[in-house]
């Protein structure tokens, strides 16, 4: 399953906003059961998970922490404390939790991210100043493709 492209849409006054039809169209191919949203660990923008994608990545982070190394186990527990169950309504709606709203600094336009697996929720504003930077799009990838870390 992959997302791409971005699509603009609006949140109304009970936090509820429409789930672009082009990545509702690939939820519903999936046969995507449920949704995980969470804050995003590195950007202020939202995460929506497919059930799948995200059991996966709790999966990695677990197999990767130690039982005894109390970093790791903060780091697991502070990464699926922070998420939340969301679900489609019959409109194709999900409800944002106010919590989340205000940690990404949405308040009313948002822009819908399809990255690779997982469907980014930006402030629209945040969205544009992140995506008209081209630098950073040339310099991430100059790094990747020259073998560097980035």
């Amino acid at each position: 399953m992959r997302f791409t492209g971005s699509t603009d849409a609006k949140v109304d006054e009970k936090g509820r906003v429409f789930v672009p039809s082009n990545f509702r169209k690939i939820l519903q191919k999936e046969e995507v059961e449920g949704l995980i949203l969470r804050k995003d660990i590195f950007q202020r923008c939202l995460v929506l998970f497919p059930i799948e994608v995200w059991d996966a990545q709790v999966d990695a982070i677990t197999a990767r922490t130690k039982m005894f190394s109390r970093e790791g186990r903060d780091a697991l527990r502070k990464f699926v404390a922070g998420a939340e169950n969301v679900s489609m309504d019959s409109g194709g709606r999900i409800l944002l939790p106010k919590r989340f709203l205000e940690d990404a600094g949405i308040k009313n336009d948002v822009r819908f991210i399809g990255v690779d697996n997982t469907i980014e929720i930006w402030c629209k504003h945040a969205a544009e100043a992140l995506l008209d930077n081209n630098d950073i799009l040339g310099n991430a990838l100059e790094a990747m493709m020259n073998g560097e870390n980035a």
